[in-house]
């Protein structure tokens, strides 16, 4: 039989970096599809191509679907994969990824295999564990912290995905460099039976009215901050968004002087979260530690204030992309966003109000009833950040069952199973059958 042609995918495409990687390599595994990534990470400045974290996932995922590869290396541009076994025929149970830099993002390596590995029962309903090392709070990357209050509890709640987590030795890429590592342990989807959406966003009417049950915030920084940084944080929160019930919930010394980490999760009575991080990374010796902490505190508040009240999504900026993975392999309609009919325009914000009511209305019955416009899928298309609309681009093209409407507000999930080898002549990802 004739090899099938790889599907092209253009690397400089949208936010042209890493992430279009992961997401295409992950989903090929996924399916068992042949791709071609021409024109890696093109659209940074410094150092294009490949990086370690990405040859890392890359190469293990090549090594369990006894994939050919070419391209695989530090640097690379031009990358071809093709898988030949799927998930359900993966042996392992307990997976090592140790890559070559200590700067390489342990949670970028997570976001690679992750897809493949929710597809990778087996016939025992044996758990996976994965120990991955790596930085824990790399620049221009997710924290743990991140991860495991936000990231984690959301694919939970809506996709009933629970993963034990543990961070077992913390590393930065800002100051010197260590490797750290993170433990998880989670149950893959048996074999045959498709990623379910166990509570959508829809699922419950929100709040008309900003009503933040509680806001959690984590801290890193040097041991002359901490207090500082907590009580301005507790100042800030209050004067952007009425926040009288604060909780530290990590605090902990940082280790160097060029290490500031701080992270705030708004968690509403309905059980959404918002989550906004910010890592400093100059050198603080000629600034006042209080002067540091109003500067870091001010951030944080004020982006997470957008995140709340102007955009108008059920979930925050940075978890929009992250999540469009799961959209696009579940057997469901999903949507997150508010207005999800409107083009939402960035120009006409709110007035500096605390008003959510449009977050209800959209999510109330955006999938019942309402007119839905199919999106043209070719480039990375929709509403918010080039992250996101380049996911949602990227998944298209590795699993064209899954349809997107009214600007990707709205997602129709390919419904993707993927059946034991031997029980199946065919070794690629099926579509569920609704019917």
């Amino acid at each position: 039989m004739k090899p099938a042609k790889p599907i092209l995918i253009e690397g400089s495409a949208g936010e042209g970096g890493g992430q279009l990687v992961r997401i295409a390599c992950g989903l090929a595994a996924v399916t068992t599809q042949p791709i071609r990534i021409v024109n890696i990470r093109e659209n940074r400045d410094r150092g294009k191509g490949l990086k370690s974290q990405h040859v890392s996932a890359i190469k293990w995922l090549a090594t369990v679907t006894d994939a050919e590869v070419d391209g695989l290396e530090l640097g690379s541009r031009d990358l071809e994969f093709r898988p030949q076994t799927p998930p359900t025929a993966l042996k392992e149970r307990k997976v090592v990824f140790k890559p070559d830099s200590p700067g390489a993002s342990a949670l970028l390596i997570l976001q690679a295999v992750f897809p493949f590995l929710l597809f990778a029962g087996n016939e025992n309903g044996d758990p996976i564990e994965l120990e991955i090392h790596g930085s824990t709070n790399p620049s221009f990357s997710p924290s743990y912290e991140y991860l495991d209050q936000v990231f984690l509890p959301t694919l939970e709640q809506r996709f009933g995905i629970v993963v034990e987590r543990r961070l077992e030795k913390r590393a930065w890429t800002i100051g010197s460099m260590t490797q750290g590592t993170i433990w998880l342990k989670f149950q893959p989807i048996p074999p045959g039976q498709t990623l379910k959406v166990v509570k959508p966003w829809n699922a419950e009417r929100q709040p008309r009215e900003l009503d933040i049950k509680h806001i959690d915030i984590s801290i890193l920084v040097p041991a002359a901050m901490r207090q500082p940084l907590e009580e301005k944080m507790a100042e800030s929160l209050y004067h952007q968004l009425q926040a009288t019930n604060v909780n530290s919930i990590l605090s902990e010394d940082s280790g160097s002087d060029a290490r500031m980490y701080a992270l705030a999760v708004a968690h509403s009575e309905t059980g959404l979260r918002w989550g906004w991080d910010f890592l400093y990374n100059r050198r603080w010796k000629k600034k006042q530690a209080t002067t540091l902490a109003k500067e870091i505190a001010q951030v944080v508040s004020n982006r997470l204030w957008e995140q709340l009240v102007v955009h108008p999504a059920a979930v925050d900026e940075h978890l929009q992309d992250q999540l469009v993975v799961f959209q696009a392999l579940a057997e469901a309609r999903t949507t997150y966003w508010s207005r999800a009919t409107e083009a939402f325009d960035s120009d006409k914000l709110p007035e500096r109000t605390n008003n959510i009511g449009d977050v209800d209305q959209a999510l109330e019955g955006s999938h019942i009833g309402e007119r839905m416009r199919q999106d043209k899928t070719h480039e990375p298309f929709g509403f918010g950040s080039t992250h996101a609309t380049t996911a949602r681009w990227v998944t298209s093209e590795l699993l064209p069952k899954a349809r997107w409407f009214n600007n990707g507000t709205i997602c129709e999930g390919a419904g993707i199973s993927i059946k034991l080898p031997q029980l199946s002549t065919s070794t690629e990802g099926k579509a569920h059958d609704n019917d």
